[in-house]
């Protein structure tokens, strides 16, 4: 007998890069973080990492909604203590453990991230398991960056990542200004 899809709620958020997706459970732990402009893309890491869901509408808890809201009027670490939940393989869930440990204002390299997690070796594998990671922004993918300090791709669109680095004071060569 197949199991049920898991029941998640979805709820949507304002932000200064447009409007934010916030996937939660029961428990209120945080699943996926993404934009609108990116849902299709949310909606298939979801089913990948974790089967089959069920997303109801529903409000965000309010630690979600305060916590999104304090980042982005300038309190960097007010996303930190959010508890989240992922899918994922087990090496994913040690990469995106890692990537929470990156405090904002900083950038790591691929390697450093692969380093990290005690498996110099992975960088190619590191940077697949970050650019599969469900929440945005929560768990930092955008401070991954290239060795030589130049922006790399983005689930969220290098504009996004951009303005993350900068609100976070992060420093990065932008080739592309």
């Amino acid at each position: 007998m197949p199991k049920p899809p898991e029941p998640l709620f979805l709820d949507r958020i304002d932000t200064p890069m447009g409007e934010g997706l916030v996937i939660f459970d029961g428990e209120g732990a945080l699943r996926a973080f993404d934009w609108t402009s990116h849902e299709a893309r949310m909606h298939k890491l979801l089913r990948r990492q974790n089967g089959s869901v069920t997303l109801t509408e529903a409000p965000a808890p309010e630690g979600i909604v305060t916590a999104f809201a304090a980042y982005f009027a300038g309190e960097r670490q007010a996303i930190d203590r959010l508890t989240c939940r992922t899918g994922g393989t087990a090496f994913q869930k040690s990469v995106w453990a890692a990537l929470r440990t990156i405090p904002a204002g900083e950038t790591w390299s691929y390697k450093r991230l692969a380093e990290a997690i005690g498996n110099p070796a992975a960088v190619r594998a590191v940077g697949l398991a970050n650019g599969a990671n469900p929440i945005g922004i929560v768990v930092p993918c955008h401070r991954v960056i290239g060795s030589d300090g130049s922006l790399t791709g983005y689930g969220g669109g290098l504009d996004r990542k951009r303005w993350l680095l900068g609100h976070e004071g992060a420093a990065f060569r932008d080739i592309a200004a």
